[in-house]
């Protein structure tokens, strides 16, 4: 059986009046694009702080292929390649100067993967990294993270600052980290982000592990909203009496409401009306989440892993 490549149980730091992570099991299976979702102040960056032994737990453990993060720290930071929340501050120094530093901490590196990744990132190493955009910042984090081609890459928020044509080339090295065998574990408060990459997504919510699934299974959960403008009265009890719809408002002769399913009940009770506009759109994913996961209980490990 293959190592998973992250494993946590019951992994814990409590910070206090109800902050910080609780009990996470979790499991990335090696080789996949992982994503970890939640709002900020869900417990995301605290859970990849544990992994990489910046904080202690408060209790419970965590590994990486096999290899304890708070035993063996060292051994498992060789094999990641890790991209901060916040960019750590190195001064003066040009952007090649820390490539060289963090370089020789690693060993084996080869000069023209680095280049090639600058190149790729639009990122200009002759600057001083004080003079740096926080765009720039997160351009060389990303160097950094995946010049030395790890086994795992561990991003926390990767995308923060950079612009849109940057993204779409993030994605592109995730991507090819993913062919030649890499495990991604992409933190982000933005669904959009790992609907473009990830094959499955944890969600947290309040520092617990809210639900583990696979993308095409949270595809079920969407819905679409309706708008509609009447000449005359809206037909709301018909529009009632229409399962798989709800969340009905009505303001003079405007409506609105959510439609789960099939569009074909709702029509015939819409041409119950005279209808003078019809708008319809899908939601995002993360107005699906926001949606589905609003009536949690706090504080409650809801829903269990759908399955892989």
């Amino acid at each position: 059986m293959d190592v998973a490549a992250i494993r946590t149980e019951g992994l814990t730091k409590d910070y206090g009046g109800g902050a910080g992570l609780f009990d996470l099991d979790l499991e990335v299976d090696a080789g996949e694009v992982f994503g970890y979702l939640g709002p900020n102040g869900s417990g995301k960056t605290t859970t990849i702080r544990l992994l990489m032994d910046m904080i202690r737990p408060t209790r419970g453990r965590a590994g990486v292929f096999g290899i304890d993060c708070q035993h063996d720290p060292v051994e498992v930071k060789r094999l990641v390649g890790y991209v901060p929340g916040e960019m750590p501050q190195w001064g003066s120094l040009r952007a090649r100067d820390v490539v060289a530093i963090v370089a020789g901490l690693r060993g084996d590196l080869e000069p023209a993967v680095v280049s090639g990744l600058a190149e790729r990132l639009d990122l200009n190493l002759g600057r001083r990294y004080r003079e740096l955009s926080s765009g720039n910042k997160r351009k060389l984090g990303l160097l950094l993270a995946f010049m030395h081609r790890p086994r795992l890459l561990i991003l926390d928020e990767p995308t923060n600052g950079l612009d849109p044509l940057i993204q779409q080339e993030f994605f592109r090295m995730v991507d090819e980290a993913r062919e030649r065998g890499a495990t991604v574990f992409l933190s982000s408060h933005v669904l959009s982000e790992v609907e473009r990459a990830c094959q499955r997504v944890a969600i947290l919510r309040k520092g617990r592990l809210v639900q583990v699934a696979r993308l095409d299974q949270l595809h079920h959960l969407r819905y679409h909203r309706i708008e509609a403008d009447f000449a005359g009265e809206v037909p709301l009890a018909a529009l009632r009496a229409v399962p798989g719809v709800d969340d009905l408002i009505v303001q003079d002769h405007h409506l609105t409401c959510n439609v789960h399913g099939s569009f074909t009940l709702v029509l015939e009770a819409l041409g119950r009306g005279q209808v003078l506009n019809l708008v319809t759109h899908e939601p995002s994913l993360e107005e699906v989440f926001l949606s589905h996961f609003q009536d949690e209980p706090e504080g409650a490990a809801a829903a269990a892993e759908l399955g892989r």
